[in-house]
């Protein structure tokens, strides 16, 4: 009987290590309640789309996943297939900004194109299909969503992705939202992202030298290489004053 305790308490400290030992360093980006609060109230203004109910994810710099979120009281209320896009676009933002240049998912949209500077990025990093749909559905968007300390991988190029920057200027990770058209998942990351004060931008392809995304395409065209199509007749940048 004693040996059988002793094994018991030996192997339950040896579980609890390991489990230690594999969770994410999450302590240099926001909690799981700073970007649901944030984000339901990103969401909850005009941002050019649907008024959809959303998804967001952060990950840290190592490209594992902090925190999962959704604006909606279910599972269901926002599109389901929105929470790994989600993640996937804060990989993305993560895995192509530097300490010196941010680059937003949605400034990659011409430049993957053929004959663009960046044709086939997003051929690269697949998803991590094992990671991405694990788990029970019921924890999907809650503090224990199944993707968090895991990374989901995935490249993504279009609006919704931006690197995450603290007051320092020091590059941290990246939030990636999804559940809209993807000019107004771009407009909800901005202003989630201004909510949590990780917008300190050292530089970027924008007219600005940020992240912001370009409305330059005319003719199929991007001017200067890093435009984004308009979504619909709503669709407004976050430069605009109704996107702060």
């Amino acid at each position: 009987m004693f040996k059988k305790i002793s094994f018991s308490v030996a192997t339950l400290a040896l579980a609890a290590t390991f489990n230690v030992a594999n969770a994410a360093d999450c302590s240099a980006v926001p909690t799981f309640t700073q970007l649901q609060t944030a984000l339901k109230s990103a969401q909850s203004q005009s941002n050019g789309g649907f008024g959809l109910n959303m998804w967001g994810t952060i990950v840290n710099r190592a490209g594992e996943v902090c925190a999962i979120a959704r604006t909606g009281a279910e599972v269901g209320d926002q599109w389901p297939g929105s929470r790994v896009i989600s993640a996937q676009k804060a990989n993305t933002a993560n895995s192509f900004s530097l300490p010196g240049l941010a680059l937003s998912t949605a400034n990659l949209y011409s430049a993957v194109q053929p004959g663009g500077s960046l044709f086939g990025l997003q051929e690269s990093n697949p998803v991590n299909t094992s990671v991405a749909y694990g788990g029970t559905t019921f924890n999907f968007g809650t503090a224990k969503d199944p993707l968090v300390s895991k990374r989901i991988g995935g490249v993504n190029v279009f609006g919704g992705g931006l690197a995450l920057y603290n007051t320092a200027g020091k590059l941290v990770g990246a939030i990636g939202v999804s559940g809209d058209s993807s000019c107004a998942d771009h407009n909800i990351a901005w202003r989630t992202r201004h909510l949590l004060v990780m917008d300190k931008i050292p530089g970027g392809v924008a007219a600005d030298k940020t992240d912001n995304i370009i409305f330059d395409i005319v003719d199929g065209k991007s001017a200067g290489g890093f435009g984004h199509p308009t979504c619909n007749e709503n669709s407004v940048s976050a430069n605009d004053a109704a996107i702060k």
